[in-house]
């Protein structure tokens, strides 16, 4: 088969989404579950006892429902949930009864606590059904927060703010309390406000997940949170927020040095809020982890800069016209991001100097949201490179759309500007099927020849160039006896011809993973692709994995994976441990071991991560980060000593580096101490 050219014109693909959203979309229905607010006089003390006195008059929820594995089942073990509020906090307090030792072994902050005992509380401050805040405590009052855009199908924990957490074990189970400051939240004041809001448990060791309002379709299913009504709220009363650091540097065969920047965070109205930044400090950011790559693309890095993480998923999309990554060395940038009635906005703009270039650039991106039927939303998105007096990067539109609880569709347009005016175009459409337990879509994609030349100058795009056709099957069964626990079936079927027609890849993945009642779990995948590059290419992977998870952090893994890549046969041996050594030390070490045949271009390798934490308090740690990479010669040590005195932002750091690089790149930093201190006002 072969594609004729195609050069859609704006009008063509514009016509395309709008017709896409005329399409009646479903409206999410009225919450079933619903708490009147309950307002007190005297606070609660956070300690973790949920005291009935002090607790006697909130606002209770209960019997809760399963999400797994017995979806829509009552929950097997009971839990309660409180909540108050007064003019500057909403509290909140959980019980949670269990006849056996409660699991809990993670101290890090925004670690993925649902992995222990926890329980998260879901916030939809707008009431939007789309987009709410999360916070979520363990069994050792570990703290992790973060935000939820697209009714559950994108989560963030990039997000923090300040608030309390307290959490203990009793005779019956454990019991936790929050505290949650209402001007870390953006929200409409006034009387008779109603928010979105759901409970959540987590019970680790029968891999129970369980909520109030339910039962769930997605575990962060914003649309079926129940209602808190009759909030009486006032404007936030701290408006701003500033946080000045100051950072000592001194480094082998180097003069000493010494940074300062500042990072200002000011509530403009309603939930309109602004950031700005200057000479923002990315040096004791712990480096990118080195890992294999078996294919001829870029590898997409994850952002860890704190600049970037406020707002961050407003910003996702799947043609990934903005990559942060791409900003490097900024002098100062600001953001805007705020909600108001169906629309949100997030802007950024940042001054910078790129890592190929030498002179000063800046990089704006914006983006426009509109909700549609509560669940469904229309966006705009602008994103551009201003260097030289040339701007560069693309404008788009995108839509997330729902038509029924377990059908919807994504699309995107979008057309790049810059130096390369034909091939510029990209869109895709992609109708899928998503339930508690499965998932099913089609998805149609179509990259112009030079789409990415302009667009990555500030986006993300792996390969232009293309017609591409993609679809993929995902189910998850769980037994109720028997040996297995839990069987899982993922496949992906890809195939794409360049803009003349010409047949460049196929590629088929298959994998089955199962979960044993006695915590052991194995993997069996299967790989087959065809790539056209200088000549064509046959490559083909199977792939080995078998692991056991105590369920409670402890767990060891192994994998091998073999097969021909590129016309070379290559194996890849994996391992992977995580042991909790005290309750307050805890370690972690990957391996990967690469090799080729035939080698020419000696990229065989030994990689070697470990990872390791000492919590003395859960705002008083130290952490070292160790990697190798025996193909470029890479030894990096990492160690940072942090306090902090006023969480999240508030900190005292001490850090030790040696060997830190660019990803995929030698080492040559010598011995380098850090000391820096963020203040509050």
């Amino acid at each position: 088969m072969r594609f004729h050219r195609v050069n859609p014109s704006a009008h063509t693909i514009l016509s395309l989404i709008l017709v896409l959203c005329a399409i009646p979309l479903v409206r999410a229905e009225a919450g079933t579950f619903q708490l009147k607010a309950v307002r007190t006089d005297k606070a609660p003390t956070i300690d973790g006892s949920v005291g009935d006195q002090e607790w006697q008059d909130a606002a209770k929820a209960g019997n809760f429902i399963q999400y797994e594995p017995r979806r829509g089942e009552p929950s097997a073990f009971k839990t309660e949930a409180l909540v108050l509020y007064d003019n500057s906090y909403i509290y909140l307090a959980f019980r949670a009864w269990d006849p056996e030792p409660v699991t809990a072994q993670l101290t890090q902050r925004d670690a993925d606590l649902l992995n222990d005992d926890a329980v998260y509380v879901l916030l939809d401050t707008y009431h939007d059904r789309q987009t709410a805040y999360y916070f979520v405590t363990n069994a050792l009052g570990t703290q992790g927060d973060g935000r939820i855009t697209d009714d559950g199908r994108n989560t963030s924990a990039t997000w923090d703010a300040p608030w309390r957490c307290a959490s203990r074990r009793t005779d019956f189970g454990w019991t936790a309390e929050f505290a949650i400051p209402l001007a870390s939240l953006k929200y409409a004041a006034g009387e008779h406000q109603s928010w979105g809001i759901n409970f959540v448990r987590s019970r680790r060791r029968s891999l129970e997940i369980s909520s109030w309002a339910g039962p769930l379709d997605n575990q962060a299913r914003v649309s079926q949170a129940g209602i808190i009504a009759h909030l009486n709220l006032p404007p936030p009363v701290k408006r701003h927020e500033i946080i000045p650091y100051a950072l000592g540097r001194v480094q082998e065969h180097a003069s000493p040095d010494f940074d300062a920047g500042l990072d200002v965070r000011y509530a403009i109205r309603g939930g309109l809020s602004a950031y700005g930044t200057l000479y923002p400090d990315f040096a004791t950011i712990e480096a990118d982890q080195e890992q294999v790559n078996l294919t001829r693309f870029e590898l997409s890095l994850p952002e860890k800069r704190p600049f970037f993480m406020e707002g961050q998923e407003l910003f996702s999309q799947r043609i990934r016209t903005f990559y942060s990554r791409r900003i490097s060395d900024i002098r100062f940038g600001g953001k805007l991001l705020g909600k108001q009635g169906p629309w949100t906005l997030a802007f950024l703009s940042a001054q910078s100097t790129p890592m190929e270039q030498k002179k000063e650039a800046n990089y704006t991106v914006g983006r426009l949201q509109y909700d549609l039927f509560t669940r469904s939303v229309v966006s705009f998105m602008v994103a551009n490179r201003h260097l030289d007096g040339v701007n560069q990067g693309s404008v788009g539109v995108d839509a997330n759309l729902f038509f029924s609880k377990t059908t919807g569709m994504t699309a995107q347009a979008v057309k790049s500007h810059g130096p390369y005016e034909q091939g510029s175009w990209a869109y895709f459409i992609r109708p899928a099927y998503d339930s508690p337990t499965g998932h099913f879509h089609v998805r149609y994609t179509n990259l112009g020849d030079r789409f990415a030349d302009n667009a990555n100058v500030i986006g993300f795009i792996s390969d232009d160039d293309r017609h591409e056709l993609d679809s993929a099957v995902e189910k998850t069964i769980w037994l109720k006896s028997g040996l297995l626990q839990r069987l899982g079936y993922d496949s992906n079927y890809n195939i794409y011809w360049a803009q003349n027609g010409s047949r460049r890849s196929w590629k088929i993945d298959e994998s089955i993973e199962t979960e044993f009642r006695n915590r052991w779990s194995a993997e069996v995948k299967h790989t087959q692709e065809f790539k056209h590059f200088e000549k064509d290419f046959r490559n083909r992977q199977t792939g080995f994995e078998l692991g056991y998870n105590t369920r409670e952090y402890q767990s060891v893994c192994g994998s091998f994976e073999f097969g021909r890549n590129f016309d070379a046969d290559y194996q890849l041996w994996t391992a992977g441990v995580c042991h909790k050594i005290t309750p307050q030390l805890s370690a972690e070490y990957a391996l990967q071991r690469l090799i080729h045949d035939p080698d020419p271009e000696e990229e065989s390798t030994w990689i070697h991560v470990i990872r390791a934490s000492q919590f003395f308090t859960k705002d008083l740690y130290l952490r070292v980060f160790f990697q190798t990479n025996s193909a470029i010669d890479r030894k990096n040590l990492q160690a940072v000593f942090v306090y902090r005195y006023l969480p999240p932002f508030g900190t005292i750091q001490v850090a030790y580096q040696r060997g830190t690089a660019a990803f995929g790149q030698h080492s040559e930093q010598g011995n380098t101490l850090f000391v820096k201190v963020t203040v509050v006002f």
